[in-house]
């Protein structure tokens, strides 16, 4: 009797959890809830084209009306009589879209660009060292005890963790030393001299024409460099060797015991334990136009130097911007490159030259420059343009600005009210001493009635 009900019981518990399971209250194969639907081929989408492709982006309209050189000569009358410009000045104004020349009222006459020069220099590296190009710093061991951080040009480095989606700060020092410290502890070193090469440039590190007053916007030119060898009060007197206190300060934070810090040469045989890469040269010339940055400028010349085989002294480094530039089919004849960042008043520009670079970036036929454009600071939005342009040509104005104690230029790509583009330049030189700024709202005028205009 009782083995019947123990039977009866199990057979009850069976039952109660078959039911439990049919219900999905208790885990099992078993449900009451009805088939799932058969699979479904997945649906076809209609995309616009018929393809993945970006769509087209328009580009200038070649029907907007082009400004006569009467109606251009008008805004220049203006401008020629603004109170507020002293000196003489130089100004081309070009069909962005023919290249024609519209206007030229002096243009021909070489005057001190200031930053303007930058275009230049823009221009030579980006066809000289390639758009997609990086800069390599790395860190490399000779014999058992010496790590050596070779500079490679990077002036642009994080002292700590590099930022991939940012130019300046790309690469970090503080991740090739993470990199170097585990590739010591694969070799089981735990202790190592730190050495600078920085033996990429031999030339000087400051122009013998730069006064105390130049140096405050401008680092030593050398071949590695922390944020563009800026310092909480100016600019570093020593970059690298800032470069390689942080380089060294990093891995001992890793673990590693520095016993000294030095410059010195890389052997050919060195092992390398380590690198990191800048951000594309495309991103490093748009970086030093937009913030208008004299280091980056002097670093970005001697390296294309290196890269035509020239010295890496001032003479050199200029004269290899201008042999790019030549290469590229602008006429440098009349061009003086005594540095390549402007501070140097004895750096003489034409106007139509800076026009010839900008309509030669704008060429679909001269691919190697077509990063330079783009560049340049934008009217209201951003770089040293931020402030300027803020009202009616916001966004109508994408130039490289200027600025010296006795010259102020402006060059670069302007669109008309009627939508037509046009290059310009504009030199302003013997400037009376402290009237720079007013000189910067007379070609502000200027600009913003060139994109006001219909000037027919």
């Amino acid at each position: 009797m009782r083995r019947n009900r123990a039977v009866l019981a199990v057979v009850v518990l069976l039952l109660g959890y078959t039911a439990a399971d049919a219900a999905d209250v208790a885990p099992g194969f078993l449900t009451t809830d009805p088939p799932p639907a058969e699979a479904q081929p997945f649906p076809d989408i209609a995309l616009p084209g018929g393809s993945l492709a970006a769509p087209a982006v328009a580009g200038p309209d070649d029907s907007a009306e082009v400004p006569t050189t009467a109606g251009l000569e008008e805004v220049v009358a203006a401008f020629s009589a603004d109170s507020r410009r002293t000196g003489s000045f130089g100004l081309v104004i070009a069909d962005a879209i023919t290249g024609e020349v519209l206007l030229d009222h002096d243009g021909g006459t070489a005057r001190p660009p200031a930053s303007s020069l930058k275009i230049l220099t823009g221009a030579a590296s980006l066809s000289t060292l390639g758009a997609g190009a990086t800069l390599t710093t790395s860190a490399v061991l000779s014999g058992d005890s010496t790590v050596t951080l070779v500079a490679g040009g990077d002036t642009l480095l994080a002292a700590g963790e590099g930022n991939p989606r940012a130019t300046d700060g790309h690469a970090g020092l503080g991740d090739l030393a993470a990199r170097t410290a585990e590739a010591l502890a694969e070799r089981g070193i735990d202790e190592v001299a730190v050495d600078l090469d920085d033996t990429l440039f031999t030339g000087p590190d400051y122009h013998p024409d730069w006064g105390p007053i130049d140096r405050t916007f401008v680092s030593a030119v050398q071949p590695i460099a922390i944020d563009s060898g800026r310092t909480g009060s100016g600019y570093s007197s020593d970059p690298g060797a800032d470069a390689v206190v942080a380089f060294a300060d990093a891995l001992e934070s890793r673990g590693v015991a520095v016993s000294g810090v030095d410059r010195g040469v890389a052997p050919e045989d060195a092992e390398e334990l380590g690198s990191v890469e800048s951000a594309p040269i495309t991103a490093v010339v748009r970086h030093m136009l937009k913030s208008s940055d004299n280091s980056l400028a002097e670093v970005l010349s001697r390296l294309v130097a290196v890269e035509r085989g020239a010295e890496t002294t001032f003479p050199g480094a200029t004269g290899a911007v201008r042999g790019a530039l030549s290469d590229l089919g602008v006429d440098v004849s009349d061009v003086t490159m005594s540095d390549a960042s402007g501070l140097n008043p004895a750096s003489t520009v034409p106007p139509a030259v800076l026009v010839d670079v900008l309509r030669l970036a704008n060429n679909p036929d001269n691919p190697a420059v077509h990063g330079l454009s783009s560049g340049l600071p934008v009217g209201g939005l951003d770089g040293t343009l931020a402030e300027r342009f803020t009202a009616d040509a916001a966004g109508q104005v994408r130039a490289k600005t200027g600025t010296l104690v006795r010259s102020a230029s402006l060059s670069g790509l302007v669109t008309t009210a009627d939508g037509r583009p046009l290059h310009f330049s504009v030199i302003t030189s013997n400037l009376q001493v402290g009237t720079h700024r007013l000189a910067h709202q007379a070609i502000d005028t200027l600009v913003t009635d060139l994109a006001a205009c219909g000037c027919r």
